[in-house]
């Protein structure tokens, strides 16, 4: 069956309690401006509503993945819910795996020729916002992101 709604919350095999029957997948997306002299990536982050799962933290738009929906699927389907990202502009270049075993979240990361404002839409954002790579430490990280960053931080950078 696909189709099925994966909202609801449920633990995985480390005891941790997540969002998303079938699991969750988020989009990561990059761009390098031409004009910044060092180069350096922005990153379209997400602040997240105060009412949320972490609220009032930093993260990438996303979400539950629904029954039988892919990562790459679930991933632009939230960044559209979310926002008003032209997702069809976009180039995706990789995914990465935050296994929990029994539960994971999937980043899906994509390169994006411009950086041009980026309205929300829903209740689940306050803000989102272009940031360099490199001033991430200056905001608070929804915590599963920091946590990942190390790993996801390389992937589709230029």
């Amino acid at each position: 069956m696909t189709g099925l709604s994966g909202d609801g919350w449920v633990h995985c095999a480390l005891g941790h309690r997540h969002w998303g029957l079938f699991g969750a997948a988020g989009l990561l997306v990059r761009h390098c401006d031409g004009a910044d002299p060092a180069g350096v990536d922005r990153v379209l982050l997400q602040h997240r509503a105060g009412w949320s799962h972490h609220g009032g933290t930093w993260g990438i738009p996303g979400g539950a993945r629904d029954r039988g929906e892919t990562a790459r699927v679930a991933a632009l389907r939230e960044a559209t819910e979310e926002s008003d990202l032209d997702t069809g502009a976009l180039r995706v270049v990789d995914e990465f795996v935050d296994d929990h075993g029994g539960w994971a979240y999937t980043t899906v990361v994509a390169r994006a020729a411009r950086s041009g404002p980026v309205a929300v839409r829903g209740a689940e954002s306050t803000e989102l916002r272009w940031v360099r790579t490199d001033l991430f430490d200056e905001l608070d990280l929804h915590p599963g992101f920091a946590a990942t960053w190390p790993r996801v931080g390389a992937l589709g950078a230029r």
